[in-house]
Protein backbone atom coordinates (compact mmCIF):
# COMPACT_ATOMS: atom_id res chain seq x y z
CA UNK A 1 0.00 0.00 0.00
CA UNK A 2 1.14 3.29 -0.75
CA UNK A 3 0.53 6.91 0.77
CA UNK A 4 0.35 10.53 -0.65
CA UNK A 5 0.39 13.40 1.86
CA UNK A 6 -2.13 15.73 0.49
CA UNK A 7 -0.62 18.85 -1.77
CA UNK A 8 -3.61 21.25 -0.84
CA UNK A 9 -3.15 23.38 2.45
CA UNK A 10 -5.27 26.10 4.22
CA UNK A 11 -4.47 29.30 2.34
CA UNK A 12 -4.44 31.20 5.63
CA UNK A 13 -2.93 29.15 8.07
CA UNK A 14 -0.91 31.23 10.62
CA UNK A 15 2.94 31.53 9.94
CA UNK A 16 5.60 32.11 12.62
CA UNK A 17 8.33 34.71 12.82
CA UNK A 18 10.11 33.45 9.50
CA UNK A 19 7.42 33.01 7.65
CA UNK A 20 6.91 28.96 7.71
CA UNK A 21 3.67 27.31 8.06
CA UNK A 22 3.13 24.19 9.95
CA UNK A 23 2.30 22.63 6.71
CA UNK A 24 6.30 23.37 6.05
CA UNK A 25 7.20 21.31 8.86
CA UNK A 26 5.02 18.06 7.56
CA UNK A 27 6.81 14.59 6.77
CA UNK A 28 5.69 11.45 5.01
CA UNK A 29 2.34 9.80 6.57
CA UNK A 30 2.97 7.76 9.62
CA UNK A 31 3.06 3.75 8.76
CA UNK A 32 3.22 3.06 12.80
CA UNK A 33 0.74 1.41 14.57
CA UNK A 34 -2.78 3.76 14.60
CA UNK A 35 -2.59 4.81 18.07
CA UNK A 36 0.98 4.72 18.20
CA UNK A 37 2.54 6.67 21.11
CA UNK A 38 5.24 7.65 18.80
CA UNK A 39 3.24 9.40 16.13
CA UNK A 40 2.33 11.95 19.49
CA UNK A 41 6.11 12.48 19.70
CA UNK A 42 6.33 13.21 16.23
CA UNK A 43 4.00 16.07 15.98
CA UNK A 44 5.41 17.70 19.29
CA UNK A 45 8.50 17.76 17.37
CA UNK A 46 6.95 19.11 14.21
CA UNK A 47 5.25 21.92 16.19
CA UNK A 48 8.07 22.38 18.87
CA UNK A 49 10.55 22.88 15.70
CA UNK A 50 7.63 25.59 14.15
CA UNK A 51 7.15 27.38 17.37
CA UNK A 52 10.51 28.42 17.87
CA UNK A 53 10.58 29.39 14.28
CA UNK A 54 13.99 27.03 13.05
CA UNK A 55 13.80 26.33 9.43
CA UNK A 56 13.76 23.20 8.21
CA UNK A 57 16.73 22.86 6.37
CA UNK A 58 18.84 24.27 9.19
CA UNK A 59 17.97 20.52 11.32
CA UNK A 60 19.77 17.52 11.43
CA UNK A 61 17.47 14.43 12.22
CA UNK A 62 19.59 11.40 13.91
CA UNK A 63 18.32 7.63 14.90
CA UNK A 64 18.91 4.18 14.52
CA UNK A 65 17.21 1.32 14.66
CA UNK A 66 13.43 0.19 15.47
CA UNK A 67 9.52 1.76 15.54
CA UNK A 68 11.44 5.20 17.34
CA UNK A 69 13.84 5.38 14.51
CA UNK A 70 11.35 6.02 12.24
CA UNK A 71 9.97 8.77 13.41
CA UNK A 72 11.85 11.41 11.49
CA UNK A 73 10.35 10.43 8.11
CA UNK A 74 7.23 11.90 9.61
CA UNK A 75 8.48 15.26 9.82
CA UNK A 76 10.21 17.70 8.41
CA UNK A 77 10.91 16.19 5.14
CA UNK A 78 12.85 19.14 4.00
CA UNK A 79 15.50 19.04 7.01
CA UNK A 80 18.75 16.47 6.72
CA UNK A 81 18.65 13.31 8.08
CA UNK A 82 20.64 9.95 8.71
CA UNK A 83 19.21 7.23 9.59
CA UNK A 84 22.60 5.25 11.06
CA UNK A 85 23.22 1.20 12.08
CA UNK A 86 21.51 0.08 15.09
CA UNK A 87 22.72 1.80 18.43
CA UNK A 88 25.13 3.60 16.68
CA UNK A 89 23.33 7.10 16.16
CA UNK A 90 25.38 8.67 19.07
CA UNK A 91 29.02 8.65 17.06
CA UNK A 92 27.19 10.11 14.30
CA UNK A 93 26.22 12.82 16.34
CA UNK A 94 28.82 13.36 17.37
CA UNK A 95 31.15 13.46 14.22
CA UNK A 96 28.17 15.78 12.42
CA UNK A 97 27.97 18.18 15.57
CA UNK A 98 31.71 19.07 15.83
CA UNK A 99 31.81 19.53 11.63
CA UNK A 100 28.87 21.97 11.53
CA UNK A 101 28.06 23.78 14.59
CA UNK A 102 25.68 25.44 12.77
CA UNK A 103 23.00 22.63 12.68
CA UNK A 104 20.37 22.21 15.13
CA UNK A 105 20.32 18.37 15.90
CA UNK A 106 17.51 16.23 16.83
CA UNK A 107 18.40 12.33 17.82
CA UNK A 108 15.26 10.48 18.36
CA UNK A 109 15.82 6.70 19.63
CA UNK A 110 14.31 4.20 21.54
CA UNK A 111 14.60 2.03 24.59
CA UNK A 112 16.42 -0.42 23.01
CA UNK A 113 18.40 1.52 20.69
CA UNK A 114 19.35 3.40 23.81
CA UNK A 115 19.26 0.90 26.47
CA UNK A 116 20.51 -2.17 25.14
CA UNK A 117 22.61 -2.30 21.97
CA UNK A 118 23.42 1.25 21.92
CA UNK A 119 24.26 1.85 25.99
CA UNK A 120 28.04 2.41 25.31
CA UNK A 121 28.01 4.98 23.00
CA UNK A 122 24.57 6.93 24.74
CA UNK A 123 26.84 7.20 27.59
CA UNK A 124 29.98 8.91 25.60
CA UNK A 125 27.61 11.00 24.32
CA UNK A 126 26.37 12.33 27.52
CA UNK A 127 29.67 12.88 29.21
CA UNK A 128 31.20 14.72 26.23
CA UNK A 129 28.35 17.02 26.62
CA UNK A 130 27.02 17.04 22.92
CA UNK A 131 24.88 19.97 21.44
CA UNK A 132 21.88 18.19 21.03
CA UNK A 133 18.35 17.44 21.74
CA UNK A 134 18.23 13.42 22.71
CA UNK A 135 14.65 11.38 22.82
CA UNK A 136 13.89 8.35 23.59
CA UNK A 137 10.43 6.97 23.22
CA UNK A 138 10.38 4.52 25.87
CA UNK A 139 7.74 2.13 25.78
CA UNK A 140 9.29 -0.70 27.76
CA UNK A 141 9.11 -3.28 24.99
CA UNK A 142 10.94 -4.46 21.35
CA UNK A 143 7.47 -3.46 19.18
CA UNK A 144 9.54 -4.52 16.09
CA UNK A 145 10.44 -7.90 17.03
CA UNK A 146 6.65 -8.73 18.62
CA UNK A 147 7.07 -7.67 22.28
CA UNK A 148 9.71 -8.68 24.26
CA UNK A 149 11.17 -6.76 27.16
CA UNK A 150 13.30 -4.27 27.08
CA UNK A 151 15.78 -3.43 29.29
CA UNK A 152 13.64 -0.30 30.78
CA UNK A 153 10.46 -2.55 31.33
CA UNK A 154 9.89 -2.13 34.80
CA UNK A 155 10.44 -5.40 37.43
CA UNK A 156 7.02 -6.78 37.93
CA UNK A 157 5.80 -5.72 34.65
CA UNK A 158 3.86 -8.31 32.85
CA UNK A 159 4.16 -8.87 29.37
CA UNK A 160 1.42 -9.73 26.35
CA UNK A 161 2.43 -12.88 26.84
CA UNK A 162 1.95 -13.04 30.42
CA UNK A 163 5.23 -13.59 31.38
CA UNK A 164 6.31 -11.01 34.52
CA UNK A 165 9.69 -9.36 34.30
CA UNK A 166 12.08 -10.35 36.89
CA UNK A 167 14.55 -7.54 36.65
CA UNK A 168 14.90 -4.04 37.67
CA UNK A 169 14.50 -1.57 34.61
CA UNK A 170 17.25 1.00 33.46
CA UNK A 171 15.81 4.36 34.34
CA UNK A 172 17.56 6.15 31.45
CA UNK A 173 16.74 10.09 33.37
CA UNK A 174 18.80 8.87 36.22
CA UNK A 175 21.42 7.82 34.46
CA UNK A 176 21.87 10.93 32.22
CA UNK A 177 21.98 13.05 35.35
CA UNK A 178 24.55 10.49 36.99
CA UNK A 179 26.73 10.32 33.62
CA UNK A 180 27.06 14.42 33.49
CA UNK A 181 23.98 15.57 31.42
CA UNK A 182 23.25 19.12 31.15
CA UNK A 183 19.65 19.13 30.28
CA UNK A 184 17.48 16.15 31.56
CA UNK A 185 13.60 15.91 31.43
CA UNK A 186 10.41 13.39 31.54
CA UNK A 187 7.56 13.46 29.49
CA UNK A 188 4.62 11.26 28.61
CA UNK A 189 3.72 11.07 24.59
CA UNK A 190 0.14 11.61 25.59
CA UNK A 191 0.82 15.35 27.52
CA UNK A 192 1.18 17.49 24.38
CA UNK A 193 1.11 20.45 26.72
CA UNK A 194 3.89 19.44 28.69
CA UNK A 195 6.23 17.84 25.58
CA UNK A 196 6.04 20.43 23.21
CA UNK A 197 7.43 23.22 25.38
CA UNK A 198 10.41 20.72 26.82
CA UNK A 199 11.28 20.38 23.23
CA UNK A 200 12.08 23.43 22.72
CA UNK A 201 13.48 24.66 26.01
CA UNK A 202 15.96 21.24 24.67
CA UNK A 203 17.00 22.66 21.82
CA UNK A 204 17.44 26.52 22.82
CA UNK A 205 20.03 24.81 25.74
CA UNK A 206 23.84 24.41 25.10
CA UNK A 207 24.68 21.02 25.48
CA UNK A 208 23.46 17.93 26.18
CA UNK A 209 19.45 17.85 26.25
CA UNK A 210 17.83 14.34 27.18
CA UNK A 211 14.18 13.54 27.65
CA UNK A 212 13.01 10.05 28.23
CA UNK A 213 9.27 10.22 26.66
CA UNK A 214 7.02 7.50 27.92
CA UNK A 215 5.50 6.62 24.60
CA UNK A 216 2.88 3.21 24.82
CA UNK A 217 2.64 1.00 22.49
CA UNK A 218 -0.72 -0.14 21.73
CA UNK A 219 -0.03 -3.68 20.01
CA UNK A 220 2.45 -5.25 22.59
CA UNK A 221 2.37 -3.24 25.74
CA UNK A 222 -1.23 -1.41 26.10
CA UNK A 223 -2.80 -4.38 28.59
CA UNK A 224 -3.38 -5.00 31.64
CA UNK A 225 -0.13 -5.59 34.05
CA UNK A 226 1.89 -3.62 31.91
CA UNK A 227 3.96 -0.08 33.44
CA UNK A 228 3.87 1.45 30.46
CA UNK A 229 0.20 1.32 29.19
CA UNK A 230 -1.90 4.61 28.40
CA UNK A 231 -4.05 4.17 31.24
CA UNK A 232 -0.98 3.16 34.28
CA UNK A 233 0.96 6.07 32.79
CA UNK A 234 -2.48 8.28 33.51
CA UNK A 235 -3.07 6.43 36.91
CA UNK A 236 0.85 7.55 37.91
CA UNK A 237 1.37 10.62 36.39
CA UNK A 238 2.86 13.62 38.33
CA UNK A 239 3.63 16.11 35.76
CA UNK A 240 5.19 19.84 35.79
CA UNK A 241 3.35 21.61 33.69
CA UNK A 242 5.79 24.16 32.10
CA UNK A 243 6.32 27.30 29.74
CA UNK A 244 8.72 27.95 26.90
CA UNK A 245 9.20 31.47 26.83
CA UNK A 246 12.09 32.17 23.81
CA UNK A 247 14.19 35.10 24.30
CA UNK A 248 12.97 37.05 21.28
CA UNK A 249 10.12 37.70 23.24
CA UNK A 250 9.56 39.89 26.75
CA UNK A 251 10.23 37.64 29.20
CA UNK A 252 7.44 37.91 32.11
CA UNK A 253 5.22 35.59 33.83
CA UNK A 254 1.71 36.84 35.44
CA UNK A 255 1.20 33.27 37.46
CA UNK A 256 0.68 33.91 41.84
CA UNK A 257 3.65 33.55 43.60
CA UNK A 258 4.88 30.66 44.55
CA UNK A 259 2.72 28.95 42.02
CA UNK A 260 5.51 29.22 39.54
CA UNK A 261 9.54 28.99 39.41
CA UNK A 262 11.22 30.28 36.42
CA UNK A 263 14.69 28.90 34.90
CA UNK A 264 17.35 30.65 32.54
CA UNK A 265 19.05 28.81 29.91
CA UNK A 266 22.15 29.93 28.45
CA UNK A 267 20.79 32.19 25.57
CA UNK A 268 17.98 34.70 28.02
CA UNK A 269 14.86 31.96 27.04
CA UNK A 270 13.34 30.93 30.14
CA UNK A 271 11.06 28.12 31.14
CA UNK A 272 8.27 28.39 33.78
CA UNK A 273 7.24 25.74 36.09
CA UNK A 274 4.20 25.34 37.01
CA UNK A 275 2.87 23.39 40.19
CA UNK A 276 6.54 22.78 40.61
CA UNK A 277 7.43 19.49 42.56
CA UNK A 278 7.24 20.55 46.29
CA UNK A 279 11.29 20.91 47.29
CA UNK A 280 12.64 20.15 43.97
CA UNK A 281 15.51 21.65 42.79
CA UNK A 282 16.91 21.50 39.21
CA UNK A 283 20.14 22.52 39.30
CA UNK A 284 20.96 20.29 42.39
CA UNK A 285 22.43 17.18 40.48
CA UNK A 286 22.08 15.10 44.16
CA UNK A 287 18.19 16.42 44.95
CA UNK A 288 17.50 15.66 41.20
CA UNK A 289 18.57 11.89 41.57
CA UNK A 290 17.13 11.86 45.02
CA UNK A 291 13.13 13.04 43.75
CA UNK A 292 13.19 10.66 40.58
CA UNK A 293 14.37 7.34 42.89
CA UNK A 294 11.83 8.86 45.66
CA UNK A 295 9.07 8.81 43.11
CA UNK A 296 10.24 5.18 41.27
CA UNK A 297 9.98 3.78 44.58
CA UNK A 298 6.67 5.02 45.28
CA UNK A 299 5.38 4.20 41.87
CA UNK A 300 4.99 7.25 40.47
CA UNK A 301 6.18 8.49 37.11
CA UNK A 302 7.67 11.81 37.54
CA UNK A 303 7.43 14.29 34.23
CA UNK A 304 9.18 17.37 33.36
CA UNK A 305 12.10 19.49 33.88
CA UNK A 306 14.33 17.49 36.12
CA UNK A 307 17.37 18.87 36.04
CA UNK A 308 19.46 21.50 34.16
CA UNK A 309 22.83 23.55 34.21
CA UNK A 310 22.61 26.51 32.46
CA UNK A 311 26.18 27.14 32.65
CA UNK A 312 27.56 24.37 30.66
CA UNK A 313 30.01 24.41 27.98
CA UNK A 314 29.21 22.01 24.92
CA UNK A 315 31.59 19.26 23.60
CA UNK A 316 32.97 22.12 20.47
CA UNK A 317 33.09 24.94 22.64
CA UNK A 318 35.34 22.73 25.39
CA UNK A 319 37.27 21.50 22.80
CA UNK A 320 38.12 25.38 21.28
CA UNK A 321 37.11 23.79 17.41
CA UNK A 322 36.46 26.11 14.48
CA UNK A 323 32.78 27.57 14.56
CA UNK A 324 32.53 27.44 10.70
CA UNK A 325 31.69 24.27 9.52
CA UNK A 326 34.45 22.28 7.84
CA UNK A 327 32.90 21.91 4.77
CA UNK A 328 33.20 25.75 4.48
CA UNK A 329 36.88 25.85 5.02
CA UNK A 330 38.68 26.95 2.02
CA UNK A 331 41.92 25.02 1.06
CA UNK A 332 44.63 27.72 2.61
CA UNK A 333 42.96 27.11 6.21
CA UNK A 334 42.87 23.45 5.48
CA UNK A 335 46.61 23.10 4.17
CA UNK A 336 47.97 26.24 5.79
CA UNK A 337 51.68 25.06 4.68
CA UNK A 338 55.00 23.55 6.59
CA UNK A 339 56.03 26.78 8.48
CA UNK A 340 52.59 26.49 9.98
CA UNK A 341 53.29 22.84 10.54
CA UNK A 342 56.53 23.30 11.82
CA UNK A 343 55.72 26.02 14.17
CA UNK A 344 53.00 24.08 15.68
CA UNK A 345 55.15 21.03 16.11
CA UNK A 346 57.69 23.12 18.38
CA UNK A 347 55.19 24.38 20.57
CA UNK A 348 54.43 20.67 21.33
CA UNK A 349 58.30 20.04 21.91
Amino acid sequence: MSYVTPKFRHPRLPTNSIGLTIADYDGAISTLCAGCGHDSIAGAIRYACFKSSIPPHRIAKLSGIGCSSKMPTYFMSRSHGFNSVHGRMPSVATGASVANRQLTYIGVSGDGDTASIGMGQFIHLVRRNVNMTYIVANNGCYGLTKGQDSATADLGSVSKYGDVNGFEGIDLASLAILQGASFVARSFSGDKEQLEPLIRAAMAHNGFAFIDVVSPCVTFNNHAGSTKSYSETRDHLDAMPLDFVPMRDEIRTQYAEGTTKSVTLHDGSVIHLKKAIEGHRTEDRQAALNTIQTANAEGRILTGLLFLDPDTKDLSTGMELASRPLNELGKDELCPGSKVLKSINEGLR
